[in-house]
């Protein structure tokens, strides 16, 4: 024991966030012990103002407040709802929203196939995309999901469990770069993908 044990527990769990190695962890963890008053008042009154509103979409998985619920991507009526966008998760949905040229309707699977990982079918959210999907008459669904091998794997699972069905299955265009996530492209790049999706 090194004395710093909350120190270290901090770091351990900054160190679980996406993007967050140990060196940077340490670094955070080391600043928001130096600034007590500063860096980590404000993190703890944002993160209990986001454990307070923020929410999962009951439909689509997308980010909301807790007041908007479903969603307010789910609920215009504005948008397309003949389209369903499939993607990994909810940062996807704001990545593909920035772009501005999408008007449909989405749901985040929460995870893909990873079998490295212990994950599977069931730890993704397929029971709500197969309701939905039989409730709401979509004629188009797109599996924007990453170009690595396990999305490339979860997008054949789904285009195989979606082959009977009166739709068509679409993936993103060429224009994503090879072993990327959506969240990881540009805006640019990210509005071609979508406009120039082929059939899955």
């Amino acid at each position: 024991m090194n004395g710093l044990e909350h120190l270290d527990r901090l770091t351990a769990a900054l160190a679980r966030l996406p993007g967050v190695g140990r060196r940077s962890a340490e670094r955070m963890a080391y600043r928001l012990a130096w600034d007590p008053d500063g860096a980590l008042r404000e993190l703890l009154e944002a993160l209990r103002e986001a454990q307070a509103n923020v929410r999962l979409c009951g439909r689509c998985g997308g980010l909301t407040v807790a007041a908007d619920n479903p969603c307010r991507l789910c609920t215009n009526p504005a948008r397309d709802q003949g389209v369903l966008c499939v993607v990994t998760d909810p940062s996807d949905i704001i990545a593909i929203e920035r772009t501005g040229s999408f008007k449909g309707r989405y749901h985040a699977l929460m995870g893909i196939i990873s079998p490295m990982h212990g994950e599977g079918p069931k730890d993704m959210r397929l029971g709500s995309l197969m309701r939905r999907i039989a409730e709401e008459k979509f004629e188009e669904v797109i599996l924007a999901l990453g170009t690595d091998v396990e999305s490339e794997s979860t997008a054949s699972y789904i285009t195989e469990l979606l082959k009977s069905k009166p739709l068509r299955v679409t993936r993103l265009a060429s224009g994503m770069p090879a072993g990327s996530g959506i969240a990881y492209s540009d805006p640019v790049t990210l509005s071609r993908a979508v406009k120039g999706r082929r059939a899955s």
